[in-house]
Parts: C-alpha cells; structure tokens; sequence
C-alpha cells in the first residue's frame, strides 16, 4: 500500500483531484483501514457462526456388538463464535412519541438543541457527523426555514453553506436582512444519505423539534424555503411553483404565524431563470415585515 508521506506533491495534488472528482469529500477515518482483511474475517466469523454440521437422523439399527457405542460425553460440540447482530431499531410510532417528549421537556432553544443531539430514535442520525440546529437571533421575530441539510451544512456545522448559502445570504441582503440577525433552521435536522427526501417515517419524527424551535423562538413572520418545506407546513401537494408567493397561516402549539413560501436557492442555482419569481416573493416578504415593524431600512 502506497503511503502518502511517499508521494511528491504533484502527486499529491493528482491524487486529492481525482478522489474529488470521484466524490469523495472527507475521509471517515484519522487512519487508513485494510477493507479486504477486514472483509475477510467478517467471513471468517460467519463461517465460525454457522453449525459444523447439520445433525443427522438417528438411524435404528442393530448396534455393533463388538464395539461398545461411543459415550455421549465424548462427543465435544464445535465452539461457535457469537453471532453478530445489528443494534435494533426503534419502532417509527415509538419514536416519535420519544421525540414529542424530547422537544416539549425543553424550555429554551439551548435545551432543545441538546435534547435533539441526544436523540437516537431516527435513523438519518446513524449516518451523519452533524447535526444541524437553529442559528442566529430568535429574538428577531423573523424565521427561515429550509427541509434538510446539504453535504455542506453537514460538513460545516451549520444551516444553508455552501454555494447555496452564499446565494441565500445574497437574497437576504438585496432585502436588507443578515443572516446573523435573523433565525435560520431546517425541518430535518441530518442529512439524507445521498441528498434523497426524508422518508414519511423520518418526517413524523422530525416533526416535534422543529415544531417545538417554532414554538420557543415565537417568529412573527417565517420564509419557507422549498417545495418539501412548503408541502410540510402548508399541508397541501401542490409544488413549489403551485405554492410560493401567497401568504397563510400556520399554526404551532398556540401560535398563528404568517408565513409565505419561495424558491429553494438549490432550486435557483439550478434554474436561473427562476430567480424572478424568488425575487418576486423576497418583496412580498420584506413589504410585509415593513408593515409589521419587524424591518425599517
């Protein structure tokens, strides 16, 4: 095996590129892991789990009377090595009765963000390094809300980075806000393996946190931010297009908030064209803040 250390720095530099390229985008390990041995003792266990042998039908027949039957004590059974077994899962019903208990044990953004790092009951969890929370002033009054986390948000820590982030922070500003003086969250808060869509399970079970961050912070008015975001609060099957740019209430706990979907800047990104419309929906937004005293600028 080639060690890094023996490698110049073209090379280097070749080899970091084509395992970008690739799609790699960090390394699960400090230390690099022999994947064939360890694919090979994980056979070599199996093989050690299964019976030796698959017992035989006692057969009736005469014994043989010159040889004396063999003791039964002599007969030693092979040791069998401990099967392993994956950890099991938690029922999705039962889940989300942990998570409502969770989420409505905490009386403050800080406690809930620990309650949810604690959480074990969903599965998206088990998959990634980050979990992603609620930043910058709850005190604002003004909340926006995304679906789920990106390979970005998951590498850095935090809601909305990336290339897509650099985009929302524009939009923001073109309305004159700041990331930093507003709340910023997501309903899910880990990524799905592969950017797929929460499952209706991991959705149901995701729900009383980010119900309970509404609840604490007490937006006055929330930005919606994607077809799954609005179909989650708006409760309708319509797509984004069918669902953005019309203000409705939404309710949590004992609160009736205002809230207007738009675009995802994923969905800008990848169709330019459409920035007309979040550009559209980002006025709506602001005149409405304006009115509520929550922007002055």
């Amino acid at each position: 095996m080639i060690s890094a250390s023996d490698l110049n720095p073209a090379e280097l530099a070749a080899l970091l590129h084509f395992h970008a390229e690739a799609g790699v985008e960090w390394l699960l390990e400090d230390e690099a892991v022999d994947r064939f041995a360890e694919f090979e003792a994980m056979k070599a266990a199996r093989r050690a789990a299964a019976p030796a042998a698959q017992p035989q039908p006692e057969r009736q027949a005469q014994p043989d009377r010159g040889t004396p039957p063999r003791p039964a004590a002599a007969q030693q059974p092979a040791a069998a090595a401990p099967a392993l077994r994956p950890q099991p899962a938690i029922p999705d019903g039962e889940a989300v009765q942990q998570a409502r208990f969770a989420a409505e044990s905490a009386r403050s953004l800080a406690e809930l963000r620990t309650a949810l790092e604690a959480f074990n009951g969903c599965n998206l969890k088990h998959s990634v390094r980050s979990t992603i929370f609620a930043s910058g002033d709850p005190a604002s009054g003004i909340m926006v809300i995304g679906p789920a986390p990106s390979a970005d948000d998951e590498r850095e820590g935090i809601a909305f980075a990336g290339r897509q982030g650099q985009l929302l922070d524009k939009m923001l500003a073109a309305i004159g806000l700041q990331r930093s003086a507003i709340l910023l969250t997501q309903i899910i808060p880990w990524r799905p393996p592969g950017n797929r869509m929460p499952s209706a399970a991991e959705t149901e079970i995701c729900r009383p946190f980010i119900e309970r961050q509404i609840a604490l912070a007490e937006p006055r008015a929330i930005l919606l931010l994607g077809n799954y975001t609005a179909r989650f609060f708006f409760g309708e099957n319509d797509t984004i297009h069918g669902l953005r740019g019309r203000w409705k209430e939404i309710a949590v706990a004992e609160q009736v908030i205002p809230a207007i979907a738009s675009l995802h800047p994923q969905d800008l990104l990848t169709a330019p064209i459409n920035k007309r419309l979040a550009w559209n929906d980002l006025l709506a937004f602001q005149a409405r803040l304006r009115d509520m005293s929550l922007l002055t600028n």
